[in-house]
């Protein structure tokens, strides 16, 4: 019996032993996440930007945008990203053309930027069309955003949905609904 007992006391230390000596050394995964967002813009070129940040999923407030909170901004149909001539960030963006739910990478360089107030890096009217009958600006279907952030450590893609005038009263709009969706990778990896 003690020789037994003496058995099983030994295969518990060497079970304690290894569990206990043993490291997890794999990396924590962060799952990217998904939103539908609407942003509500200007429709006016002289009125302000409203910016989006991805990694809080929120608007940021007009008196951060000389800051790095914010990834990119929208007035009228104009963006804007958070780099050299619109904000202080490192956000840059590349559009390609593809199905939205099969573009699972983010490009790693060829990010472009803004230059000049006049040279942005998403060109108007480059990812809409104008129905002059019916003033819609409707998102050409295929075109997704590839950003990388304004800390520019982390990516999102983005794809327009809709774009349509909010309730107005007068000759002009006064304001614009994007509709959106995006993934937000916040590993800081290019998978999506």
């Amino acid at each position: 019996m003690n020789n037994r007992f003496s058995l099983i006391a030994a295969v518990a230390l060497v079970v304690l032993f290894t569990a206990c000596s043993k490291t997890d050394n794999a990396p924590v995964v962060v799952p990217a996440y998904s939103s539908t967002q609407t942003l509500t813009v200007n429709f006016s070129t002289a009125k302000p930007f409203a910016f989006f940040g991805f990694k809080d999923s929120s608007l940021v407030v007009n008196t951060d945008s000389a800051s790095a909170k914010w990834d990119f901004g929208l007035r009228f149909t104009n963006f804007v990203v958070n780099s050299n001539a619109s904000g202080p960030g490192a956000a840059g963006v590349i559009m390609q053309d593809g199905v939205f739910a099969s573009l699972t990478s983010a490009p790693t360089t060829g990010y472009a930027y803004d230059t000049t107030s006049t040279k942005l890096a998403i060109k108007d009217g480059s990812w809409y069309d104008y129905n002059p009958l019916s003033h819609a600006f409707v998102p050409k279907a295929g075109k997704v955003f590839f950003f990388r952030t304004a800390d520019g450590t982390h990516y999102a893609k983005m794809q327009l949905l809709a774009v349509d005038y909010l309730p107005f009263t007068g000759p002009t709009p006064l304001q614009l609904a994007y509709k959106f969706q995006y993934v937000y990778q916040p590993s800081g990896g290019a998978s999506f």
